[in-house]
């Protein structure tokens, strides 16, 4: 099976990010898309990232009608400061029958030239890359790469922090959230 990995935090989880997953899983050669929450680092302080098991639980609500698009807290019990390079080598050891590749938006590939290891990533995995609006250029390097794949996906210009300020500040957001993930949130009072 060829499963794409989506890193993030998902805090939360929103439209946009289902909108891309599903739009990947469905448009591409992926058989899945694995959300991989991306657990808190503990070496920094961030008041407003929520407990990772609500964050996975947000991401499981979102996904659990969506055949293609599965949660992942594979990240968890990896040491920390963790990197993606060290994520992949697990779970490929861990499902050694499954081929991953990363999920990013235009943006990341702008500085993945920066990452740890990622001439092992490049190549050991493909990579599919989803536009963003962005006024940088892609190294050079990138750009006729056969590994790398540019997904035509929807442009989505929504994002998780606009979603937790407006919270905060009493707006509703709940079109921009996939209603399990509304509910969960509205119940537990979370981004208040």
């Amino acid at each position: 099976m060829k499963i794409g990995l989506y890193f993030g935090s998902f805090n939360p989880i929103h439209i946009g990010h289902l909108v891309i997953a599903n739009h990947i899983a469905e448009h591409s050669d992926l058989d899945q898309v694995w959300f991989v929450v991306t657990p808190h680092n503990p070496f920094k302080k961030k008041s407003s990232l929520l407990d990772n098991y609500q964050r996975l639980e947000m991401v499981y609500q979102a996904t659990k009608d969506y055949k293609k698009l599965k949660p992942s807290d594979i990240e968890f019990n990896l040491p920390q400061p963790n990197y993606t390079v060290h994520t992949l080598a697990h779970l490929q050891e861990k499902y050694p029958n499954n081929t991953f590749a990363l999920i990013m938006g235009e943006d990341n590939l702008k500085s993945f030239h920066k990452w740890k290891n990622y001439d092992v990533i490049l190549e050991n995995h493909h990579i599919y890359v989803y536009p963003r609006i962005s006024e940088n250029t892609i190294e050079t390097q990138f750009h006729n790469n056969s590994k790398i794949h540019f997904v035509d996906a929807p442009i989505m210009q929504l994002s998780s922090t606009f979603i937790r300020q407006s919270i905060k500040e009493g707006k509703n957001v709940q079109p921009m959230l996939p209603h399990l993930v509304w509910e969960y949130l509205d119940e537990m009072n979370f981004y208040k």
